[in-house]
């Protein structure tokens, strides 16, 4: 189970890299894959691309239609067909099938189910020294972040990788642009950061006439995941966490002070979902500076994912339809990303490279305290756009949410009601804005 006990970033001694022996070419590296809907196949695909000597050799899933699915499409590959090794019984279906999957001879794991199993399926691959690719956000609440600092207590210094699917960390445009900030300062000191992460619906609620007779709470919930916060995370977790890495990347990773944020549902909904479709989050670090981040996830709107990012000298522009570039204050551009000429790799494939070369290296990788920090950022806005409060990180940290209360012990007949669509000025956390949780009633108009 998940601790209570309050960790803050400052108190946690957070993973580094560990040397180990590499591991010799000639030995077939084993995958082990759990969760495999559509970017779980993906990044299957990309792991099984990355080495040489690998296979696919374990898959796990709640629904054995999705194991299917992914297979087919995996052995339609020709490039990837013969790396592909799962006969049925190392096909695992159910609430505990990743613990079949990481001890069935794997010597890697992909983590790419819904998030809220992340922390469970995080702890128990390290535990067994399994090398592991990640999927983002790495929790949906503030109790799996905590559960999963502590397991990176317990990765420090065994000979293991973990990469975590923030890809815009592996983004060779994106890489180079930010050293032009960091290292090259070329844009002075940073002033505010404006990012957005605007789009249509992702995953829209299954109409709830497609619920068969005899389909449970838990099954109907897992199938529409993405619409539940206590699984997904909602779309500023599942989502726009990957602009809220950026802020977190740009700012070196350090904790913000507070932030404050709104949020709401807009759209029609659809279904039994408990999600916000948009958020504005401001986050406010030392000496003035101000991040935002800008969310929606609304039809018929402006579709726009990009960060501007503002210094005392300039601005770093991505995503405005173009490459990376930056502007001095008087808008001429002072230095523009050029891609090779064989075109910009592919972050996500880049990301398992860099995993797969590690293990035969040895010189491993741990993205372990950065991909923790970021999710937790995430978490910290929603909680105050959930609540209405202004929160500081000391208390997102700290706060008593643990909206996956039925880890480890999940009954698929188990009924489960999920909490209704937060109401800020209502909806409390316990240790947030300095209150216990309590009923209240909204003020009649």
């Amino acid at each position: 189970m998940r601790t209570a006990a309050g960790t803050t970033a400052a108190t946690v001694a957070l993973a580094g890299q560990a040397r180990g022996e590499g591991v010799d070419p000639e030995k077939k590296l084993k995958v082990g894959f759990i969760g495999t809907g559509g970017r779980g196949t993906g990044a299957a695909a990309q792991a099984l691309s990355a080495d040489d000597n690998v296979e696919l050799y374990a898959m796990g899933d709640v629904f054995q239609e999705k194991i299917d699915k992914s297979l087919a499409t995996l052995r339609k590959n020709e490039n990837l067909a013969d790396k592909v090794n799962v006969p049925q019984k190392r096909q695992f279906v159910g609430l505990d099938a990743y613990k079949q999957v990481i001890n069935s001879g794997v010597d890697v794991v992909i983590l790419t189910t819904t998030p809220g199993f992340r922390p469970l399926h995080f702890r128990t691959a390290v535990e067994a020294g399994k090398h592991v690719f990640a999927e983002k956000p790495m929790a949906v609440d503030a109790a799996g972040i905590r559960h999963s600092f502590e397991t990176l207590q317990i990765a420090e210094g065994k000979p293991i990788s973990i990469v975590a699917g923030f890809c815009w960390r592996y983004s060779p445009s994106r890489i180079e642009a930010f050293r032009q900030v960091m290292e090259g300062g070329l844009i002075g000191d940073v002033t505010s950061v404006y990012a957005t992460y605007y789009s249509g619906h992702s995953k829209p609620h299954l109409n709830p006439s497609l619920r068969t007779d005899g389909m449970t709470d838990i099954e109907w919930q897992i199938r529409n995941w993405y619409n539940y916060t206590w699984l997904g995370g909602g779309g500023l977790v599942e989502q726009a966490v990957h602009s809220v890495d950026k802020i977190g990347w740009i700012m070196g990773d350090t904790s913000p002070i507070r932030c404050r944020a709104t949020g709401g549902l807009a759209s029609p909904q659809v279904g039994t979902g408990n999600i916000f479709d948009h958020y504005h989050i401001a986050y406010e670090y030392p000496n003035n500076v101000w991040c935002h981040l800008a969310s929606r996830k609304t039809p018929g709107c402006l579709n726009e994912n990009a960060d501007f990012i503002r210094g005392t000298k300039g601005t770093l522009i991505i995503g405005r339809g173009s490459d990376p570039y930056i502007e001095d204050n008087n808008g001429e551009i002072i230095w523009r990303y050029r891609k090779p000429r064989t075109g910009e790799s592919n972050m996500y494939q880049v990301e398992h490279d860099e995993l797969f070369a590690s293990i035969r290296s040895g010189n491993h990788i741990n993205d372990g305290s950065r991909m923790l920090h970021s999710s937790m950022m995430a978490i910290m806005g929603r909680m105050s756009a959930h609540t209405g409060e202004e929160i500081s990180w000391e208390e997102a940290m700290n706060a008593d949410e643990d909206l996956f209360a039925q880890e480890g012990n999940m009954d698929w007949e188990q009924k489960y009601n999920p909490a209704p669509v937060a109401l800020p000025g209502v909806t409390q956390i316990p240790g947030i804005g300095g209150v216990e949780r309590k009923e209240k009633t909204p003020t009649k108009a």
